[in-house]
């Protein structure tokens, strides 16, 4: 064979070559295309399946706040008949009698507790829920709280004590929501001690933020149960809790305030010895919330 048969035979070759892969290269293409078609009807899917869930979280937040508005009327007139009924102004009541209607009104508080969470949780899934930050004396909200706990503290056996930062240090965020979610954890620790102490205390941070703390000597909280005991509707199964009911709400509606605030909530607790539910926020709340 000559060079030129060699030179041709090789040309030959080098043309196959080259028409098996362009052959490849256009059998790639069009399973590219293929799925990228996939791909842009998989996002047109999503894109209409995020839509759709966010109009029935919508539609659930609005029944939801409407459903809650509508109890609290009802439930505000039996709160305030049973008190009415308490205080005797229409005549005495027995003693079973008596009993009946704390029974009523204790029903009706856990009820409007649970009304005023859900609330509360659907305007922020709603985004309806908005801060409004303003100057507070620290030494005002620890005054607030003494004053809301001290009527309902009836356990000789247990102490509320609160310690507060020395000086005066002012906070700029929102206190209402602060203080509902201090109320909240010193709620649950009170009821969660049976005698000992609850102890509230706040310390500032070097980083800008201050931190509010709430000791308890209770039954404390199972170490299995610490990973969502901030989740809605979770409830630590314990020997007082089936005497004690609450909504489930109350811790998970805290983180979500505490973030709102710019925040976070923890909670470090041993079986039989007592928790410490916390609350760390700036004291000056960012410009911008999201």
């Amino acid at each position: 064979m000559t060079l030129n048969g060699y030179q041709r035979s090789d040309a030959a070759a080098l043309a196959e070559r080259l028409a098996t892969a362009e052959s490849e290269l256009e059998a790639l293409r069009e399973e590219l295309e293929t799925t990228n078609r996939g791909v842009v009807a998989l996002y047109a899917e999503l894109e209409d399946q995020a839509e759709r869930l966010r109009h029935a979280s919508e539609l659930k937040s609005r029944f939801l706040s409407y459903i809650s508005h509508e109890f609290r009327t009802p439930l505000g007139a039996i709160k305030s008949l049973s008190g009415i009924l308490l205080d005797q102004m229409d005549g005495p009541l027995s003693a079973e009698q008596q009993k009946q209607v704390r029974f009523v009104r204790s029903s009706a508080d856990e009820l409007l507790e649970l009304v005023n969470d859900q609330l509360d949780l659907a305007k922020l899934e709603a985004g309806r829920l908005t801060v409004s930050p303003a100057w507070f004396e620290m030494v005002d909200l620890f005054s607030t709280l003494r004053g809301m706990f001290k009527p309902i503290l009836l356990n000789e056996n247990l102490s509320l004590t609160f310690e507060e930062p020395r000086g005066d240090v002012k906070l700029y965020t929102d206190d209402r929501k602060l203080s509902q979610i201090l109320r909240n954890f010193i709620s649950n620790a009170l009821k969660f001690t049976p005698q000992g102490e609850v102890r509230v205390r706040a310390m500032i941070n070097n980083d800008g933020t201050v931190t509010f703390t709430v000791s308890d000597t209770g039954i404390g909280i199972p170490i299995e149960s610490l990973t969502h005991i901030f989740d809605d509707f979770t409830q630590v199964e314990t020997p007082l809790n089936r005497r004690l009911r609450g909504t489930g709400l109350g811790l998970s509606l805290c983180r979500r305030l505490a973030r709102l605030l710019g925040g976070e909530v923890a909670v470090e607790s041993t079986l039989g010895a007592g928790s410490t539910f916390s609350v760390t926020i700036p004291l000056k709340i960012p410009a911008v919330q999201s």
